[in-house]
């Protein structure tokens, strides 16, 4: 959720800081802004409602504004309606002229209206409807009364309010200075060639630098030219290890596709062997699982009684699928949690249990509290993360990346593939060193596991028919999944893509569920598409579609190869290559993928950047 983009060089902010913005703009956001300081120590404001092309408008595309030390931001409205006023950056004053401290915010203070009081008592007065005003107004009275430096400020701000927040300002006293501090909302900052960066999110600064700093949790940064300093929130210094970005600038651009969802699309058999590679070690017969970077023993594994898989949106997708993989082969209960709920039902926990929490970004707000959850409770905790440094992978006892690469579109696809991946291979060691497993078997679902990415490859040959069948059905208004076990999961998932993207309603259902009151809905010209990959579930998933064609539905299916007979009942059907049917939902979801963004595309929408949709939620 929105984006936050600093800059303090030698060189004009403005264009530096829209160009940042630009990179940021598949976090969604409805709002923007900048504020730079000009030659004469002065802040300029300028703000704009709607798409960031307004703000390149205004300001000649930053060529209109002078000066080296500036900040800026995409704001999803949170407090307040979208508009010029509500949007970032806020000033402390009623006016630019009079405000000593201007700032840009991602999060939510949660006591802003009791904080907002304290204000207006002492003699303060409010222009928006955010508590973003709110934060920067109480830093500039910490500041005032206290006449104590910036840090200080922000320190004695930090401990008064609760919620999430990164939070970036600059002080009209201090001109050669950007100061930071966050709690539970990411950022980072990037130094190169003597100048500084601050972010959201890596692909904003990429660009410029590849060496970052990550800030902690309650943490404060002095930010000069070329430099960063770091303070505890009790203004004691702190050592920070400056960490070399692996992705390159390429990476987070479209490379000749006309959406990055497409792009991400085709990049799942690289990201799948990247992070196939980056775990199993050896050649052939002789590669093995090799957890002992991520520090979990065998021992550890041994001890485990329960496993809990914590997860929002996609990943929670990849949790269900997780669970029928990790049951059947390593013969461990598993537990599929919404992060969302997680804390809140105080739920009892199996004190040997481990808890997996699954995040592409790391930051996802709720994942986060249920793993700070299961820590408070005394489990063990293993995160699945994309992203190195990130807050879930920082306070998680064990992590495991993912290798994807920096995901652009909201709609994830490559991250969602490869944290699939990794729970396989949780399932494949966790059996072998329970016992579950012989050598045979072993070398087997490796070795099954490195067909995939030649097999999405395959998938990829009949996506002219998908675009076809989408096009056919680009005024659906309902659509039903149906899947049984895996084909369930991966229904989930599917259904999940054409909501996001397409804006069309969809449910997924167990099929077995279907005469439990979901067939009522079912009527003439109503779209079922099923998801029938598991063999010993086949014929079982097949039945429930023919019920559903009794009542008129129009059926599709995804099915392997050499299940042709189903041509008989379905009126479409997609065909993928086989594979062990425990990793089958790795290939399924391809065709699921592809028709989520063929009729988005039908239908004239923005792919990358669905409405009302944020790619990293980092708040409750």
């Amino acid at each position: 959720m929105c984006g936050i983009v600093g800059f303090i060089g030698r060189h004009d902010a403005a264009p530096i800081l829209l160009d940042g913005l630009s990179k940021l703009e598949y976090r969604g956001y409805d709002s923007s802004g900048i504020a730079v300081r000009d030659e004469n120590g002065n802040f300029e404001v300028v703000k704009a409602k709607g798409k960031l092309k307004e703000l390149f408008e205004k300001t000649d595309s930053g060529k209109a504004i002078h000066g080296t030390t500036g900040i800026g931001h995409t704001r999803w409205a949170t407090h307040g309606e979208p508009s010029e006023t509500n949007a970032h950056p806020h000033i402390s004053g009623t006016d630019v002229d009079d405000s000593g401290v201007v700032g840009v915010h991602n999060g939510i203070i949660e006591n802003y209206v009791e904080m907002k009081d304290k204000l207006l008592r002492k003699g303060y007065k409010f222009y928006s409807e955010t508590d973003t005003e709110v934060m920067v107004k109480l830093v500039d009275y910490y500041y005032k009364k206290y006449k104590c430096p910036p840090g200080e400020a922000i320190a004695k701000a930090m401990v008064r309010v609760r919620g999430s927040y990164a939070l970036v300002l600059m002080f009209k006293d201090h001109p050669d200075e950007i100061w930071a501090a966050r709690k539970d909302s990411p950022m980072i900052i990037g130094i190169c060639d003597g100048e500084t960066y601050v972010a959201s999110d890596v692909p904003a600064i990429l660009k410029y630098t590849k060496h970052v700093y990550y800030i902690g949790n309650m943490e404060i940064a002095c930010l000069k030219e070329g430099t960063a300093e770091f303070y505890n929130i009790d203004s004691e210094p702190l050592e920070k290890e400056l960490v070399e970005i692996t992705w390159d600038a390429e990476a987070a651009e479209k490379g000749g596709y006309e959406h990055f969802m497409m792009k991400e699309i085709h990049e799942q058999p690289r990201a799948i062997t990247d992070t196939l590679n980056s775990i199993i070690k050896g050649e052939g017969k002789d590669r093995r699982i090799d957890f002992s970077c991520v520090g979990i023993s065998d021992e550890d594994i041994k001890k485990i009684s329960q496993i809990y898989i914590a997860a929002c949106g996609s990943a929670w997708h990849v949790g269900m699928a997780a669970q029928y993989v990790i049951e059947d082969l390593a013969r461990i209960p598993v537990r599929v949690e919404l992060a969302s709920e997680f804390r809140y039902r105080n739920p009892i926990l199996d004190k040997n249990g481990l808890v997996i929490v699954i995040s592409q970004s790391g930051e996802t707000a709720d994942s986060l509290a249920a793993l700070r959850e299961a820590k408070d409770k005394g489990l063990k905790t293993l995160a699945i993360v994309n992203v190195v440094g990130s807050s879930i992978a920082r306070e998680a006892d064990y992590v495991v990346y993912t290798v994807s690469g920096p995901e652009i579109a909201v709609a994830t696809t490559k991250a969602y593939s490869t944290q699939l991946i990794v729970t396989y291979l949780i399932a494949i060691h966790f059996a072998a060193v329970r016992g579950h497993l012989d050598a045979d078997k072993y070398a087997y679902y490796i070795s099954e596991l490195y067909t995939l990415p030649e097999k999405i490859e395959k998938i990829f040959e009949t996506k002219d028919k998908l675009q076809w069948f989408a096009a056919k059905f680009v005024n659906v208004h309902d659509v039903f999944f149906i899947g049984r076990s895996i084909d369930y999961a991966v229904s989930l998932e599917g259904s999940l893509k054409m909501k996001e993207i397409s804006y069309v309603h969809s449910e997924a259902y167990a099929a077995g569920e279907l005469k439990h009151g979901t067939i009522s809905m079912i009527e003439d010209g109503t779209l079922v598409i099923g998801v029938l990959t598991q063999p010993s579930l086949y014929e079982k998933t097949m039945s429930n579609m023919v019920e559903c064609k009794a009542r008129g539905a129009y059926l599709a299916a995804v099915t392997s190869y050499g299940h042709y007979n189903i041509e008989d009942t379905s009126n479409f059907v997609t065909y993928i290559p086989n594979v062990d049917a425990h990793f089958m939902g790795s290939l399924s979801v391809i065709p699921l993928q592809l028709l989520g963004y063929y009729l988005s595309l039908s239908r004239g929408l923005d792919v990358d950047k669905p409405r009302n949709l944020a790619k990293s939620v980092t708040v409750e």
